[in-house]
């Protein structure tokens, strides 16, 4: 496993101006809560996190949520500023940060870019507006054109959007318009997710009570495969299974995680893995800034065997669509090959035409086939536990 400090950084802003119907993210509603105090936990953390895992310089940084940017332009020049006091970060530093249309006016933006952010991920989801309103989200279409207009007259270029499909309602034909208007912006990078309906959520009651009138499977099969032609189509790589981008303009921060390399995660429930150590954060708001007084304000850690890595190895890997090489396997876990720990279940994946051999690195390596494509989930699962 890698044993280096991490390279990546994830911090978590778990403030939203509402809760959308599918969300089971740890978020809060902002009104009322302790916002500048969970500005000062956060500092707190940062401090104890470097004390006891010294960083070496820092290539990228993601803050989530939560929407990053409900933070008021003072509060957003405060945390950018402790951001960079605490971490080296380097010279050509991806620093991305998730916003939702119609909560970036350009102070805030403005503040953004002398604090260092230079890459903004929207939470768009849809070009329809009854659609938008069906999933509980609040912006509405002209505030996703105003919102991107601001973000480039304010200097960033580096602009990603979400679309999500398989939603209540919709059609592969919405889907296809929503499609036509993201293209029509020309942005450097799509992020394109089905819906899952996840416990505590009011999606999960509706389901529950057979309300929730999902696409039928077919159908979400046909949208997915509608991305992928017209995205491609219009020259953008499809990279992972669900993101794309114009050359060079790749998640780097997610690849990191994609190529199960460790990170660091600030924040309440947030996530990090380091040095064989994987942990989550406390999550309520207070009882995070509460945890950090005295400690790291850990929820749980678990120790990560080198079993279990392989297996998280390959399941994240194979999300890549350039799939997963033998030379960084053999990196991470003492020069043994994919085939020495996963040999069986790989030839079943061949034949069943899954997964392809990939023969354009010296070591070799495996990756998605087309038709494995779409079945993505089936073929990680079948590394659990082998």
């Amino acid at each position: 496993m890698l044993l280096h400090a991490p390279r990546a950084l994830y911090i978590h802003i778990p403030f939203c101006t509402n809760k959308c119907h599918y969300c089971d993210f740890t978020s809060y509603v902002l009104k009322g809560q302790p916002v500048d105090e969970y500005l000062e936990a956060l500092e707190r953390e940062m401090i104890a996190t470097v004390q006891a895992m010294p960083p070496e310089e820092i290539r990228t940084v993601f803050v989530g949520g939560g929407t990053p940017t409900v933070l008021t332009p003072p509060q957003m020049e405060r945390f950018l500023a402790m951001v960079k006091r605490h971490f080296p970060l380097a010279a050509d530093v991806e620093f991305s940060m998730e916003a939702n249309p119609g909560t970036v006016e350009p102070d805030k933006l403005a503040a953004m870019r002398e604090g260092g952010v230079n890459r903004i991920s929207f939470g768009v989801q849809s070009f329809d507006n009854a659609l938008l309103e069906r999933i509980g989200r609040i912006h509405n279409v002209d505030d996703v054109y105003r919102s991107i207009e601001q973000a480039r007259t304010a200097g960033f270029s580096n602009l990603s959007i979400d679309l999500m499909f398989g939603l209540p309602g919709q059609s592969v034909e919405t889907l296809a318009d929503s499609v036509t208007r993201a293209l029509a912006l020309e942005l450097t990078h799509y992020s394109l997710y089905g819906l899952k309906v996840e416990e505590n959520t009011l999606f999960h009651k509706l389901y529950e009570r057979n309300e929730l009138l999902l696409p039928p499977e077919e159908d979400e099969l046909a949208m997915y495969m509608h991305l992928i032609d017209r995205l491609t189509g219009a020259g953008y790589g499809h990279y992972e299974i669900s993101n794309f981008a114009k050359p060079g303009y790749e998640s780097r921060h997610n690849i990191t995680y994609w190529r199960n390399e460790p990170y660091y995660g600030i924040g309440a429930g947030a996530h990090g893995y380091a040095k064989g150590l994987r942990h989550v954060n406390v999550k309520g708001v207070q009882p995070y800034i509460d945890a950090t007084l005295t400690r790291l304000p850990r929820l749980s850690t678990e120790t990560v065997d080198e079993r279990e890595a392989m297996e998280d190895f390959m399941m994240v890997g194979l999300r890549l669509l350039g799939g997963v090489k033998n030379e960084d396997f053999m990196a991470q876990f003492e020069g043994r090959r994919i085939e020495e720990a996963f040999g069986e279940t790989i030839s079943r994946l061949v034949s069943d035409g899954l997964l392809e051999r990939v023969t354009d690195t010296g070591n070799g390596g495996y990756k998605l086939s087309a038709k494995g494509v779409p079945l993505g989930n089936e073929v990680f699962g079948a590394f659990l536990g082998e």
